[in-house]
């Protein structure tokens, strides 16, 4: 196996990735007051919403430690390729870097290794993650997997829209007078991720459906060549929102493909229940 690509556990990979064996998921954690889960295989989403709408607090994540990443390293591949949450939401990044500078000083010079900070989150980074494949199995050289890789996350989107603004209001990611007007009014607002990887709001609409509406309209406006990108669709809890957007995307767009994942344990934080992130 010549290359490996690790993603840390918010980018949400569907299943035919998980049994991939060029694919690791690295970790976080997550804390909701003095309840730990780890974002792995075992997550129960049911039980974190749970938790979450109980909790007067927000809850926590930590990111993976630099050791957790060297251990990733391991094995026979020598073409090592990481994506991370985005730099602006999590120490994930910084994290994975160290974790590179001590492996190879500690004699794992002989591998490559390049980090990318996705400047996104959740589907954004598996859509990332599949480019790096698909660059990889054409036969490029580790450069040019990079360079061309880094190249397509500039034209690279993400968008969503929350049910509910709790999540962000209470890790002040948002203002309280903004998330109250929001959810007296039935306001929802349509957020995108900026070219820096922090979050924006980009509009908003009256209710959840014209919200989505709005989001996929700007998303299908802002992608240059549809027929050749991959529209990645992550829900927290709401299949049928998911479906809808699917077929919003088709009646204005062709894309290459399509698919729908339910997002696991730190895209469900962010998220929260009823959320939807599309990126193409």
């Amino acid at each position: 196996m010549g290359y490996k690509i690790v993603v840390d556990s918010c980018g949400d990979l569907p299943e035919e990735l998980k049994k991939d064996g060029h694919f690791e998921s690295v970790p976080l954690e997550i804390f909701v007051d003095d309840y730990h889960i780890v974002d792995d295989a075992g997550f129960d989403q049911a039980e974190f919403l749970r938790r979450v709408r109980e909790s007067p607090n927000c809850p926590k994540s930590t990111c993976p430690s630099p050791e957790r990443y060297m251990e990733a390293f391991g094995g026979e591949a020598q073409r090592i390729y990481v994506v991370t949450l985005s730099s602006q939401l999590s120490g994930s990044y910084n994290s994975a870097e160290l974790g590179k500078k001590l492996y190879q000083e500690e004699g794992g010079k002989g591998k490559r290794i390049h980090v990318f900070d996705s400047k996104s989150a959740s589907v954004g980074e598996t859509v990332l993650a599949m480019k790096v494949q698909e660059y990889e199995e054409a036969g490029l050289c580790f450069e040019e997997v990079v360079a061309k890789v880094e190249e397509f996350q500039q034209e690279m989107n993400t968008s969503f829209v929350l049910e509910t603004l709790e999540t962000l209001r209470k890790n002040g990611r948002l203002s309280n007078l903004k998330a109250f007007v929001a959810n007296t009014l039935n306001i929802k607002p349509v957020m995108a991720g900026t070219r820096e990887g922090a979050i924006c709001q980009i509009g908003q609409a009256r209710g959840i459906a014209r919200a989505v509406d709005k989001m996929v309209a700007d998303l299908v406006a802002k992608t240059k060549n549809p027929k050749e990108k991959i529209l990645a669709i992550a829900h927290c809890n709401c299949p049928q929102r998911a479906a809808e957007v699917v077929e919003k995307a088709k009646k204005l767009a062709d894309f290459k493909k399509i698919f729908v994942v339910e997002t696991a344990g730190i895209s469900s934080m962010y998220a929260s229940d009823g959320g939807v992130i599309v990126v193409a």
